[in-house]
């Protein structure tokens, strides 16, 4: 394929592909809209495959700047409880995990909360595990899964 014909179907492609629903379009409706602004047929194999690879590359960098942004987004949108700890995610209207610093010890909390004039305070009801700990718990999530699992087996 020439050069010049290969940078035109690709500019084409690309075009269309940024204008286009990714949920919904397909590579034949790509292939067949860029057919019809080229007046030429796509759909011949040594056109089809370099199409497929445009395609597939414009996915694969959409891709790649979509976790960009949710990296980026996730940098910015940290959320940090009234002590200042770090909140991985709620569990519940009550519930979190945190990652604090007590002592000089980092901890992983998963720990009630009630709210006391309007500020959002730890309950004892809770734990919190150290590095070690952490790390041992996090080894046996795959068992801790499998044994839920067969007990759900069980009461089915």
């Amino acid at each position: 394929m020439e050069p010049k014909l290969r940078m035109q179907i690709k500019e084409t492609v690309r075009e269309i592909l940024e204008e286009s629903d990714m949920e919904t379009t397909t590579e034949h409706q790509i292939r067949r809209l860029a057919s019809n602004k080229l007046d030429l047929d796509l759909d011949k194999s040594e056109y089809k495959t370099y199409v497929r690879h445009v395609v597939n590359s414009f996915l694969e960098e959409q891709k790649a700047k979509q976790d960009d942004d949710e990296e980026e987004t996730g940098k910015q949108e940290q959320e940090y409880d009234d002590e200042g700890n770090l909140v991985i995610c709620r569990l519940s209207a009550k519930r979190k995990v945190t990652i604090q610093n007590f002592r000089g010890a980092n901890l992983v909390s998963i720990r009630e909360y009630y709210y006391d004039g309007g500020a959002e305070r730890p309950t004892t009801k809770g734990i919190s595990l150290n590095e070690e700990q952490w790390s041992t718990l996090r080894k046996n999530i795959p068992a801790i899964e499998k044994a839920v699992k067969d007990m759900q087996d069980r009461d089915i």
